[in-house]
This record gives C-alpha cells, structure tokens and sequence, in this order.
C-alpha cells in the first residue's frame, strides 16, 4: 500500500525523480556543512537575472543588427554566443532556428527539459510538463494558439526535440520599425519565449524608448 501511494506522489509531481532526491539531499548535506545553504538560491538569481535570458536576448539582438554575426549564429550558435563571452556549463551544442514568414519553429524536449539555460535562463514550469512536451509535437498549433500566437495557414511549424547534447534557440523575426535601433534596444524586445517559439518578439511600441 505504502508503495502504491509514492508512486501517486510521484506522477503527481513535476519534478523528476533526480529533482526529488536532490530536494531530499539538500538539508542534510547542509546540516554536515557540505553544502553552503545561501549557494542553491545565489545560483539559482544568477541565472534569473544575470545569465539568462539577458543573455540570449543580447545575441538575439546582434543577429538582427549584423549579418555577419546572424550568417555564425546560424552556423555554429555554440561558437558564435562564445565571441560574447558566452559558454557552456554542461558541454552541449547550441543550434539556432531561423523563424521567417514561412516557418516558424518551437523547441521542446519530450524526454525530459532539456534547456540552453545560459542563453535562455531557467526554464519555466510549463516547458518541463507533460502536456506542453506531448502536445507541442501532436499539436503545435493549437500550443500556439493557447500562447496567443496565431500564424498564416500557410506558415510551416517546425518542432526541435532538443537533447542532453543538443539544445535550440529561435532567432524569431525582427519586428518591423525598428530600422537603425540600437543592440541594446533591439534586445528590450526579445523575450524568452520568443526564443522558445511560444511567443513573438514585443512590438517596438513595448521596447525600450
């Protein structure tokens, strides 16, 4: 009976099992002096406010004001958020996904939340549920649709499964009117889920004046 009822709690969670015993672990190892218990929660602001998704937003921006850095961006987006300073912690590969006026793209990982968390910051809640990582590949409009986006008939949606080694960002289209913008103001635009695909850029009347 005991373990019918873990395993309730279990599927009732959103956090994995690792999540959990991590969560578990985290006292004790604290109490033992192992861990430092302001450390979790500096980590965790570190990326809320000062990793990402500033981060991505500022490569975002710069994709759209040189087309140079968009042409490496494109190629190789792991080399190119590098030339900003930007690498890394788990190793994994960064592609970049081109929105245009004929496909629009959307990442999810349907495995587990696999996320370029130092472009992208910490992934919301609703990226690491069953639904979104379920429908997003059976019915990516209708995700869409529930996210406010509604796009052409004609408008091609294209789902990247992200993985431990690979991970995506989408380079979503420049808004129009914001002709000789500066990165910095350019980058008050772009949003994190617009860099998902759940979400368009803020029009420029939102941005920074």
């Amino acid at each position: 009976m005991a373990a019918k009822d873990d395993d309730h709690h279990n599927h009732g969670s959103e956090l994995s099992d690792i999540q959990l015993r991590v969560r578990a672990l985290e006292p004790v190892l604290t109490d033992k002096g192992y861990v430092d218990p302001v450390a979790p929660d500096r980590i965790i602001e570190a990326y809320e406010t000062k990793i990402g998704p500033h981060n991505g937003a500022r490569a975002i921006a710069k994709a759209w004001a040189d087309p140079a850095f968009k042409q490496a961006l494109l190629a190789d987006a792991s080399a190119a958020v590098g030339t900003l300073g930007l690498v890394s912690r788990v190793g994994d590969h960064l592609v970049a996904v081109e929105n245009t006026e004929r496909v629009h793209n959307m990442i999810v990982c349907t495995l587990c939340s696999c996320y370029p968390w130092e472009v992208l910051g910490l992934p919301p809640v609703w990226y690491k549920s069953a639904p979104y990582r379920s429908r997003a590949v059976i019915d990516p409009r209708g995700v869409l649709a529930d996210f406010g986006v509604t796009l052409a008939a004609t408008t091609d949606i294209r789902v990247w499964d992200s993985t431990a080694e690979t991970r995506f960002i989408v380079l979503p289209m420049r808004p129009a009117g914001t002709e000789n913008w500066s990165e910095d103001r350019l980058a008050t635009l772009v949003t994190r889920d617009c860099m998902i695909g759940t979400g368009l850029p803020r029009l420029p009347a939102q941005g920074a004046p």
